[in-house]
């Protein structure tokens, strides 16, 4: 029943206690009596490593996690946790490589990155794109589809949904880094314990519909024997579901441009880091690696669960929008089966992911706004308490402008498709310029504006191409896919991931060959301070690795 009990209401309410306690006691006692611009955006000095940690998971799982995940794993498999392990190998080379460079020379947003590396029309028209992308698809997504999962589990209206989360995400933001990142350590904990509740109840409820009496390992070990299609990670090209992971791209190809542009050059994520010392943010990068690997058990094998009991027959109805089985009701559909209480924990769970999420990205808006448009372009002497003062209006303006447009994506059929491919259009060129400008000191800021200009363009022309040009010609290096239309005649697409591999490694040679013909062209800013001695890191960290790496290994050899 879509429906909360007494006892699930009185569970959200303490959590809803707890974390606004929390909040706002992290703000009092770490109040200074000037907060300043990097106090406030950065919470410089302030967050532990377990505090960078959760705050980065937290601000990366959001209801597209557990909706949309879970939906593909229902779909799709176990396959498509690869976007969650391969991001935890990410994550270690972010730490060693990416971080040093960001502290050494004091980046404290990623447009400073390209306005000190370039020049400003590269970091301006980079903070443009950022600023739209966060603000008309992911803060917008993330409000539309933590609605939408709140709404499916409980009798909330949608816009009341709507309302509440945005609400909930601008007082937490407000307080600034400082609140978000100690509050992010709360709800990733609510996150992680209903996140398990949820996946407790389909393994106990999948061993008991298979007659194991609701033994949760023998439903656990159920699931490969009854879905042996579900548990490959590397997809063979013949699958339906080769278009969104194309094969061995996403362990060597188009899935580390993904990851690398999102996990080492985004400032909604890497900004967690870049106000702590290089010990701390490192201990805080590896501490969500480990966190990385938990994920999918929370919110893969639900998704999988669901498949095999939908396939005996179980939950028909549940699964059907518009007559068509539709995956991503399958959380949805087993947080309905949850008895009072945990119900009430694994909703809290699912708001925790998504107010996180809304805070972060919120931050990160305000951010580039205050410190990169407004103070740079519209008020150059700005004061630090000014610069705070209109980075929180951004959080409330941005917010309502999600909160208007949210709704509107109700009319696509895949919210999550359409976040990967929107945000995908600047992935390559970020990844490139940012690349090539930390560790090429060649490369010329034309480069970059090209990159920048060019890049974007060229990632909507692969978009787009298969719909005036037949890409056949490509099928048989395994870029090019067939897919039947609705009228039933072929067309050729080419998979996102391998979109991004192509279109990055066009935009690196072109910008190479500029920068080698001409190296002194355009108003070059300089490279960045480099000492090989900061590229070493802990045998803590070392060890770590190691484990991490190892954990992969095993599971890609395993689930081959």
């Amino acid at each position: 029943m879509n429906k909360l009990q007494v006892a699930d209401y009185i569970v959200f309410c303490i959590y809803f206690i707890v974390v606004s306690g929390y909040g706002y006691f992290i703000y009092r006692r770490k109040k200074s009596k000037t907060t300043s611009t990097k106090e406030f955006f950065l919470a410089e000095g302030s967050l532990t490593w377990w505090a960078i940690g959760a705050s980065l998971i937290a601000s990366n799982i959001s209801a597209e996690h557990f909706i949309g995940m879970s939906g593909s794993g229902f779909a799709i498999g176990l396959a498509i946790s690869t976007y969650e392990w391969m991001s935890a190998a990410t994550l270690i080379l972010v730490a060693v490589l990416f971080i040093p460079l960001y502290l050494k020379n004091r980046i404290y947003t990623m447009p400073q990155f390209l306005s000190t590396r370039y020049n400003d029309t590269v970091s301006t028209i980079m903070a443009v794109f950022w600023l739209l992308v966060y603000v008309l698809v992911n803060l917008t997504s993330i409000l539309y589809l933590g609605a939408l999962a709140i709404h499916s589990i409980s009798n909330v209206p949608f816009a009341w949904c709507i309302v509440g989360l945005s609400v909930f995400a601008i007082f937490v933001t407000l307080g600034g880094m400082k609140v978000i990142g100690y509050t992010d350590v709360i709800q990733v904990l609510v996150l992680i314990i209903g996140g398990l509740v949820t996946t407790y109840l389909a393994l106990s409820l999948l061993s008991e519909k298979l007659g194991f009496g609701g033994d949760v390992l023998k439903g656990l070990l159920a699931l490969r024997k009854e879905a042996p299609d579900h548990f490959h990670m590397i997809l063979p090209r013949d699958n339906d579901h080769y278009k969104e992971l194309p094969g061995l791209s996403v362990i060597i190809g188009g899935m580390w441009v993904n990851n690398l542009a999102y996990w080492g050059c985004n400032q909604y994520i890497i900004q967690r880091a870049l106000g702590s010392d290089l010990k701390t943010a490192r201990g805080g990068i590896i501490f969500a690696a480990f966190l990385k690997l938990l994920v999918p058990v929370i919110v893969v094998l639900p998704g999988i669960a669901m498949y095999v009991m939908h396939s005996k027959g179980l939950f028909a109805q549940e699964m059907l929008v518009n007559g068509a089985v539709k995956p991503d009701n399958a959380y949805p559909t087993l947080m309905n089966l949850l008895p009072a209480g945990l119900k009430g924990i694994a909703f809290a769970a699912l708001t925790a992911a998504v107010v996180a999420s809304l805070a972060g990205k919120a931050n990160s808006i305000s951010t580039i706004f205050s410190l990169d448009i407004y103070g740079k372009y519209f008020n150059k002497n700005a004061s630090e308490k000014k610069l705070v003062s209109v980075g929180r209006w951004a959080v409330i303006i941005s917010m309502l402008i999600a909160a208007v447009i949210a709704p509107a994506l109700q009319s696509l059929d895949q919210a999550y498709q359409f976040i990967q491919d929107y945000v995908g259009l600047i992935a390559p060129s970020v990844l490139a310029i940012f690349l090539l400008g930390l560790f090429w000191k060649k490369t010329t800021s034309n480069a970059a504006l090209f990159a920048t200009i060019g890049g974007f363009l060229l990632s909507v022309i692969f978009k787009f191409l298969p719909n005036f040009v037949n890409l056949s010609f490509l099928s048989g290096s395994g870029f090019s896919i067939p897919v039947t239309q609705k009228d039933g005649s072929i067309q050729y697409e080419m998979p996102f991931l391998d979109r991004m591999g192509i279109t990055f490694l066009i935009i690196v040679i072109i910008m190479v060959i500029m920068s080698r013909l001409r190296p002194n062209s355009g108003n070059n800013g300089k490279p960045l301070e480099m000492d090989t001695t900061m590229f070493r890191v802990t045998p803590a960290f070392v060890i770590s690795s190691i484990i991490i790496l190892g954990i992969l290994t095993a599971l890609y050899t395993v689930f081959y």
